[in-house]
């Protein structure tokens, strides 16, 4: 695991300091080169995951492949005798609830990249750093979520109902968005965190390029730019409390919770720039990421009963896959009447 972090840092920082040494407007090619770098390396996990996926837990015998079995995948059923059929089957397990997992995030995160540019434009973040934004955010990002899923994991383990609160807060959060009205989005300067912090620090009225804070009269003072970070870190912890949960309903594998996040996560960053100009014209996405909410739900809900009749990691995978698509190709055959209008 400790490799991976490590791959994963390496490439942020080859990313912030070589590639964006200089803050600049990211064009469509370059976030298509950095979605297309992401996704290989997602997809790179994917593979890693099915042929040695039981290193990350130190799989060598039987006995220690039971331990795993009973303590992550309890409703895993073997068709293979030997051992060594049974550990190529828990990998394929683990490797399809990765994708399932990666797929959840993904979705999600695209609901999610409206949220950040009301953020931005908001507080009129000049575009050219927006990639500083995201990148911080990103980083912060990863240490929260390794701080929530491995936590959540142990509670998991000792607390097993805790799944069920799990789903009922999934299904809620399903039928919220289901019924939520356009224009129900608020003035990011409205939120609570920035009245606190505007009220406790020096915060300046302009942007300094991409500073965060500089010294002025022996004082202190932060700007906007601060204020931007910290509230998509917020963002994202409101956004982890729907989308850890669902990714629990495909995996209780801690490692699969948090690579199929992080490099969703990451991807979006990239995703980001190529999605921010569009992403108004997905108008059965927020159905769409609904109904996969409320699926998860259920599904941790049911979770016992599935395991009892077998349900197989890739019928999540199925169902996710076809929803999303579903989605983006209804939106597209079925643009809102206004917005066709206006690109004529």
């Amino acid at each position: 695991m400790g490799g991976f972090l490590f791959m994963i840092i390496i490439v942020l920082m080859v990313d912030l300091l070589v590639v964006g040494r200089n803050s600049h407007i990211v064009s469509t090619k370059e976030a298509l080169i950095w979605s297309s770098i992401w996704f290989a390396l997602s997809m790179g996990f994917y593979a890693f995951l099915k042929f040695y996926g039981h290193m990350l837990h130190g799989i060598e015998t039987p006995a220690e492949l039971s331990e795993v079995i009973s303590k992550y995948a309890p409703g895993l059923k073997f068709s293979s005798s030997d051992f060594e059929g049974m550990v190529s089957e828990y990998r394929e397990n683990m490797s399809m609830s990765y994708l399932a997992g990666y797929f959840i995030e993904q979705t999600l995160s695209i609901d999610n990249v409206f949220v950040i540019l009301l953020v931005l434009q908001g507080f009129s973040v000049p575009q050219k750093n927006y990639k500083t934004v995201l990148f911080w955010g990103v980083l912060g990002a990863i240490i929260l979520r390794f701080i929530f899923i491995f936590a959540g994991a142990a509670l998991i383990h000792k607390f097993s109902w805790i799944l069920y609160v799990f789903g009922g807060f999934l299904v809620f959060q399903g039928i919220k968005i289901l019924v939520k009205k356009d224009g129900d989005e608020k003035d990011p300067h409205d939120s609570p965190i920035v009245k606190f912090l505007s009220r406790y620090l020096n915060i300046s009225k302009e942007y300094h390029g991409d500073k965060f804070a500089y010294n002025y009269n022996k004082k202190v003072y932060f700007t906007p730019l601060m204020l931007v970070v910290v509230l998509v870190e917020f963002t994202d912890v409101i956004f982890a409390l729907d989308s850890i949960p669902a990714v629990f309903s495909v995996s209780l594998d801690p490692f699969v919770v948090f690579f199929s996040n992080i490099f969703a996560i990451i991807g979006l960053r990239s995703l980001f720039f190529l999605l921010a100009n569009m992403v108004d014209k997905f108008r059965f996405l927020n159905i769409g990421v609904s109904i996969l909410l409320i699926f998860v739900g259920v599904k941790l809900l049911a979770h016992n009963w599935l395991d009892e009749i077998g349900f197989k990691s890739s019928y999540s995978l199925y169902f996710i896959a076809a929803t999303l698509v579903l989605s983006v190709v209804l939106s597209a055959l079925f643009p809102e009447k206004d917005k066709v209008g206006k690109s004529h």
